[in-house]
């Protein structure tokens, strides 16, 4: 089966080149989408020799930053995979955990798989007001829609093709995650988790998510989407 790995990027000068490397050398992707949501600290100049790592690479521009839900939005239209994962540029997460993700998708057992940092791999501490607010949205997930997750707000999810194209998706920021955890699971599909190893990053390396901006929008859109799509 085809994979798609599709990179939303925004500013991430420092990390950008490291993580593509990064996905090139676990040689499990077919085609690698970078998607540039409007950088303007000179990520945007690093484009032409990160084309030349592997043919594989495609680059699409965002003429001004709308967000990462826009990014991946793009990324799923554009790509041609037959399963679509995502992936931060940031380095948070690790590509080698890749193979464990996949494996559930190729035989058979899952359409949509989630990279868990809570379920027992090697984990960098986080921010504990990020973790609580991660457990709380999480939990309101498994509530609304009866389902065990552990990690609802992670970037790793794998998904077969078929499934997200036919989901209507309207997020621009943050609010991607809850909105395609939502649906999926709206629909029927159980999500199947895989530990995964996580290295944050600090505020001063980059770090965007802000969990007492970020949270209450996720939290509204959780129990939205249980009524509309």
């Amino acid at each position: 089966m085809k994979l798609s790995v599709i990179i939303p990027v925004y500013n991430e000068l420092s990390t950008l080149e490291p993580a593509v490397r990064a996905v090139l050398a676990v040689n499990e992707a077919d085609e690698i989408l970078i998607i540039d949501d409007g950088s303007t600290d000179g990520t945007r100049e690093l484009y032409p020799a990160i084309a030349q790592l592997d043919p594989s690479i495609r680059i699409i521009m965002h003429e001004k930053n709308m967000g990462k839900g826009a990014a991946v939005r793009t990324g799923f239209a554009e790509a041609t995979g037959d399963i679509f994962l995502i992936q931060d540029a940031d380095l948070e997460y690790d590509p080698r955990d890749y193979r464990s993700m996949l494996r559930p998708i190729e035989e058979g057992r899952a359409q949509v798989v989630y990279g868990s940092r809570f379920r027992g791999g090697p984990t960098k501490t986080m921010f504990f007001w990020h973790m609580v607010g991660n457990k709380m949205l999480t939990l309101v997930t498994n509530i609304v829609y009866n389902t065990i997750l552990s990690d609802m707000e992670t970037c790793y999810k794998v998904f077969r093709a078929d499934v997200v194209r036919d989901i209507p998706l309207r997020s621009r920021g943050f609010e991607f995650e809850p909105e395609i955890t939502s649906k999926v699971l709206k629909r029927g599909y159980r999500i199947y988790e895989v530990p995964i190893s996580y290295n944050g990053r600090e505020f001063d390396e980059g770090k965007k998510l802000n969990p007492w901006r970020e949270g209450p929008k996720a939290l509204y859109y959780l129990i939205k989407y249980r009524f509309v799509d």
